[in-house]
């Protein structure tokens, strides 16, 4: 088993990684969960309008109520993922995943607001530059935490 391929799988669509591990109840349930995040935030409408720049229109179609349910799950899918395949041995290997999802779901919070350089990102693009500071601070305090 290779956790990072695991990973990868996940990344791609949260359940992949699982139905890679054999753990095919837990795939199907992220697929499901997936799926009616994605159908009931229209999150890839969302996406379409954002790569095409419209993020006027990806704001006022943004349904937060059910997008707010995204990152936790999308992150939680990959770690469960990358743990079940073997990896993250190490102490606290969880909190980049733990801190990518706070961190998004914070972004989505503030995403209707947020301008960068002046610059509008919207729902999607804003939350994606927000797993940076996730993964900074939940690999910082998983260096300092394990030095203890």
């Amino acid at each position: 088993m290779n956790p990072k391929e695991k990973l990868l799988w996940s990344i791609a669509l949260p359940g992949f990684g699982q139905l890679l591990n054999g753990k095919y109840l837990k795939g199907i349930l992220f697929i499901v969960l997936e799926f009616t995040i994605n159908v009931q935030s229209h999150f890839n409408e969302l996406i379409l309008f954002s790569f095409n720049g419209d993020i006027e229109k990806v704001v006022e179609h943004t349904e937060y109520q059910w997008l707010m349910f995204y990152p936790c799950v999308y992150f939680f899918a990959m770690w469960d993922a990358f743990t079940d395949a073997g990896g993250g041995k190490e102490p606290y290997s969880f909190l980049p995943f733990v801190f990518s999802a706070y961190s998004v779901t914070a972004g989505l919070i503030f995403s209707a607001k947020v301008k960068i350089f002046g610059i509008l990102l919207g729902t999607v693009w804003f939350p994606m530059l927000c797993v940076i500071p996730g993964v900074i601070i939940g690999l910082l305090l998983k260096k300092f935490l394990g030095k203890g």
